[in-house]
């Protein structure tokens, strides 16, 4: 990508935002066989309350490994993660998954669903860990996979449903508990264009609902002009970028 295509900038200062999601110098490596690789060098990113911001990088980048890292699943080696004044990278693993079942809702690209729970179920499971339970519970789930379209296969399993339905279920999921942090890691890679444009409306509806933030992994250029800015993740920096894109 060339200088007169797309212009850097430091992403970690945005004009005039109040942060909701600060990353601060972060560094990560895992191990690759024998070798380390740094997927994340000195990472820093800002997002404002009720921003939708999406990430975009080639794959192996690392864009899954922050998503890991700003949900508290991963911790980083260095640097520091503030979800509102909680910088959560310095809590245990207890009260890391606490946090984020509280605040963070998560659609994994692979969907993760409970193979031995129903859709409703796998939805509604989402509102228990947060003690809302029995009839209200599942009729919350029921209401917010109508609005995704896919309230006739409530009482499937996950095998039963296409990889389409499976990711619809899975944004339900994340959705449905109203957090305050969306994190989406390619919510429309197993969809067609088109539905793929239905199920970004309604996330982005119940995003202005609740005033959430979004962090996006996307590899679409397209899905990723949907939210309010694109950064970018190359060489283990993050940098908003604007212009045309290599990937």
């Amino acid at each position: 990508m060339s200088q007169e295509t797309a212009q850097a900038v430091n992403p970690s200062q945005p004009s005039a935002i109040t942060p909701h999601i600060s990353v601060s110098g972060v560094t990560h490596t895992y191990s690759a066989g024998s070798e380390q690789q740094t997927v994340l060098r000195q990472a820093s990113l800002l997002i404002g309350k009720g921003e939708k911001v999406a990430l975009l990088g080639r794959s192996g980048s690392g864009k899954s490994t922050l998503l890991n890292l700003v949900s508290g699943i991963d911790l980083p080696e260095a640097g520091t993660i503030t979800i509102s004044d909680q910088v959560i990278n310095t809590l245990d693993e207890t009260r890391r998954t606490l946090f984020r079942r509280e605040h963070i809702g998560f659609i994994y690209q692979f969907f993760n669903l409970v193979p031995s729970l129903t859709a409703v179920e796998n939805v509604a499971l989402s509102l228990e860990l947060n003690g809302i339970k029995g009839k209200a519970a599942i009729e919350q789930s029921l209401a917010m996979l109508e609005r995704l379209g896919v309230a006739g296969k409530a009482t499937k399993f996950p095998s039963r449903l296409s990889g389409g339905e499976q990711q619809r279920v899975a944004m339900a999921r994340a959705l449905v508990h109203s957090p305050g942090i969306v994190l989406a890691d390619e919510p429309t890679g197993n969809l067609d264009a088109r539905t793929g444009e239905e199920v970004l409306e309604v996330m982005n509806q119940v995003l202005a609902e609740s005033d959430s933030s979004l962090l996006m992994v996307t590899h679409s250029l397209a899905v990723a002009k949907t939210a309010d800015r694109i950064v970018t993740l190359e060489d283990g920096i993050i940098a908003e970028r604007a212009g045309e894109f290599a990937w």
